[in-house]
């Protein structure tokens, strides 16, 4: 079902101006929550694509709701990552659109457990300008807005102009030198700052406690990499993406 907000959302207030109407899907809860934007190519590489997951997954872990546009690319995987119930998508056309419809399955997950958002009536497809908007409400929704890949001349440019405009801080993850050359320019002016250690990052925003469990417990005794996956499959490939754990000689070594 598709209802108008119907409530004064404070963070819009930092946009030049306030939208007319707002519309949503999902659990419209997650708007008095803490926030955080995470936005950048749709193209990105795999190193940012590991580190736009391993950012959103950590702010999720830490009750933070993480804010896209719902693009292919960094954008659905900032939502994956967050987990649907955890992320908020903003969208350039009316909610009665699944636009881009490769991300079809992403979008209903996010409206069935999340918050879709849109300025945008029933029936108004996307242009040029409604990204534009779009682009801003993700913004200012978010404490700080962090890009984790960007073009030279990438539309990702203009979240970056509108958070700087805002006062926010922006936030970009180290690259090799001739890759996401619109967020280097910007760094080397400093105008944004790089992330060094996610960990350290996040724990900046709120830090978790860390309790033994089962998992934990069964990876200290090093066990073979097979048996884990036999038992704890998808954990366990979490823990590797996390760098949580190593692999030497078949058997699993934990680093926490």
């Amino acid at each position: 079902m598709k209802d108008k907000i119907d409530f004064h959302i404070k963070e819009l207030d930092s946009m030049k101006k306030y939208p007319n109407e707002l519309f949503y899907i999902g659990n419209k809860k997650l708007l008095n929550k803490r926030k955080i934007s995470i936005v950048g190519s749709r193209k990105p590489n795999l190193y940012s694509q590991k580190m736009t997951h391993l950012l959103s997954q950590g702010f999720a872990q830490r009750n933070i709701v993480v804010v896209s546009g719902a693009a292919i690319g960094v954008d659905s995987i900032a939502h994956k990552a967050a987990t649907p119930q955890n992320t908020i998508a903003v969208v350039a056309n009316g909610l009665d659109i699944k636009y881009p419809t490769i991300n079809k399955k992403l979008i209903e997950e996010i409206e069935q457990k999340g918050l879709m958002l849109s300025s945008y009536k029933e029936g108004e497809k996307a242009r040029n300008y409604s990204f534009v908007q779009r682009n801003e409400i993700v913004v200012s929704l978010g404490e700080v807005l962090i890009v984790t890949y960007a073009d030279e001349k990438s539309g990702t440019l203009t979240s970056i102009d509108y958070a700087l405009k805002m006062g926010k801080k922006v936030y970009t993850i180290p690259h090799r030198l001739d890759e996401s050359i619109g967020t280097q320019k910007l760094l080397e002016k400093g105008l944004i700052e790089p992330i060094y250690c996610i960990e350290t990052f996040l724990n900046s925003f709120c830090s978790i406690e860390k309790k033994e469990d089962e998992l934990s417990s069964y990876l200290k005794t090093f066990p073979r990499y097979e048996d884990a996956i036999s038992k704890y499959a998808s954990k366990i490939f979490e823990l590797e993406l996390e760098g949580s754990i190593i692999v030497e000689n078949g058997l699993i070594k934990p680093t926490f």
